[in-house]
């Protein structure tokens, strides 16, 4: 399935206020106005009540990513989280302590997911859209025999550039699976891909010219 973004008007991050009870709403605007005085001691240089709003956004924050972008491994959702808060961060001085903190915090949300988004979009649109091998690539096993010269072959995979080394050492000599690869290397499925194809591509030009 296919989970890129291709327009950010799919992403819909305005901030949804509690519902039911009027308990509830009173709860929730409460809660606003204490965010927003944290905000505004904040502002004035108090580091405590700084850090208090960081921990108390923290979860608000990973709720709205999880919801609109779940999609997205852990480590990557984690990450546009600590975007969000530097931009917080920055922005900090920017903040009307007159007008409620909340809709403020999901507009610099907002912005830092359809970043996020369109970083997906370019990302997928690049690697190689397939769930197997190119066949090159499954051909790799026997670039030994093919080109020749064992020790030639090493020589030219030693001056790959890393990734592709890596990609090639892993999945080719050592003979690893895909995932655990990935597991190994930190760089995900698609972009090993990409790089084996890469290397392979690199090794015949070098090999046969």
């Amino acid at each position: 399935m296919n989970t890129s973004i291709a327009t950010t008007d799919r992403i819909n991050t305005g901030y949804a206020p509690a519902t039911g009870t009027a308990a509830s709403a009173g709860r929730n605007e409460e809660h606003d106005q204490r965010l927003s005085s944290l905000m505004r001691k904040a502002q004035d240089g108090d580091q405590a009540a700084y850090a208090s709003l960081l921990r108390e956004v923290l979860p608000i924050l990973k709720r709205v990513v999880q919801a609109r972008l779940g999609f997205l491994p852990v480590m990557d959702r984690e990450d546009l989280v600590q975007d969000i808060l530097m931009s917080l961060h920055a922005a900090r001085a920017t903040y009307d302590p007159a007008r409620p903190f909340k809709p403020w915090l999901m507009t610099i949300a907002h912005n830092r997911m359809v970043d996020q988004a369109r970083r997906n979009s370019r990302r997928t649109a690049n690697e190689v859209a397939v769930d197997e091998y190119p066949a090159d690539v499954a051909d790799a096993g026997t670039a030994a025999d093919r080109y020749g010269d064992p020790e030639e072959l090493r020589r030219a995979i030693r001056v790959l550039p890393k990734g592709q080394r890596s990609a090639v050492e892993l999945l080719k000599l050592r003979e690893m699976s895909l995932k655990e690869a990935s597991q190994a290397t930190g760089m995900s499925v698609s972009a090993l891909k990409v790089s084996v194809h890469r290397a392979i591509k690199t090794l015949r030009t070098s090999l046969q010219g």
